[in-house]
């Protein structure tokens, strides 16, 4: 079956004048257009491309990269707008649809917006939703305490960052969690702080715990041998300038640089941190 808005490994079966026809292990066939066509590209050779559909409604492959693929989300900018709905760039020939009724607030060209690429189950084509709501889910949570996920930055809120996590759940990360400069749109590296009884997910940029200390007091001795071996911070400084120039909260500052005091690899005087 040929997944329409996926990457796909196809074979060449044949060459023809306007491209290549590509063929997974089942028959289905799926024209790979000249412009896209690699030099030196022979009948039997295995091609990783991309499956959408073209301007007439059939499937096409291009070896474009594409911007953000099926059920995964993307920060992409209006290209225009018609009386039908908005079209986005997203790194391929045709521009992806975006229906009036799947539209938070009017879209106007020029914007960027967040939104999830899907399969209109009625039309069998791919389209574009900011109503990212209604595809995620917090009842049936496949995420645990203190497990790795993938994070997209959605927007801020009153309490910190609102994220979707491993493309199907919301979570937040509190203010006093973010240690660095974060935008909607961003892809980063997470945890799961707690999944709440409410089903709600608190998550954090750095690893919980003790085991986030080991990376943390790597970034100290960095910044000590960047420095002449001397930081003046103690655990008397304050908490923001703590966060702002560690990027960590004051309590993993503390842990991070116990744990190299341990190991006798700082010296702490009362003016600051010195390398042993």
């Amino acid at each position: 079956m040929l997944e329409i808005g996926t990457h796909q490994v196809l074979e060449v079966a044949r060459l023809t004048p306007i491209g290549a026809v590509l063929r997974n292990i089942y028959g289905d066939e799926v024209l790979l257009p000249g412009k896209y066509l690699p030099e030196g590209t022979v009948a039997g050779t295995g091609l990783e491309v991309f499956l959408y559909k073209d301007h007439e409604h059939r499937p096409i492959a291009t070896t474009l990269e594409p911007l953000v693929t099926l059920n995964k989300i993307a920060l992409l900018r209006v290209k225009a707008v018609s009386d039908h709905g908005a079209f986005l760039s997203w790194g391929v020939e045709k521009d992806l649809f975006v229906p009036f009724r799947e539209q938070v607030g009017k879209m106007r060209a020029g914007e960027d917006h967040l939104v999830i690429l899907y399969l209109d189950d009625r039309t069998d084509r791919l389209a574009a939703s900011a109503n990212l709501h209604r595809f995620l889910d917090n009842e049936a949570i496949s995420v645990a305490d203190r497990e790795e996920v993938e994070l997209v930055i959605w927007d801020k809120t009153d309490l910190g960052y609102n994220v979707i996590v491993n493309y199907l759940h919301k979570g937040l990360i509190y203010d006093n969690e973010i240690f660095s400069p974060i935008k909607t749109g961003d892809v980063r590296k997470g945890y799961v702080k707690q999944v709440r009884p409410d089903k709600k997910l608190d998550i954090t940029l750095n690893k919980p715990g003790y085991e986030g200390v080991e990376p943390n007091a790597e970034k100290i001795m960095n910044m000590l041998q960047a420095n002449s071996g001397f930081l003046p911070y103690t655990d008397k400084s304050d908490p923001q300038e703590i966060s702002s120039n560690f990027e960590m909260s004051k309590k993993t500052f503390k842990k991070a640089l116990g744990t190299l005091y341990k190991q006798r690899m700082v010296r702490l005087e009362e003016d600051g941190i010195y390398l042993a």
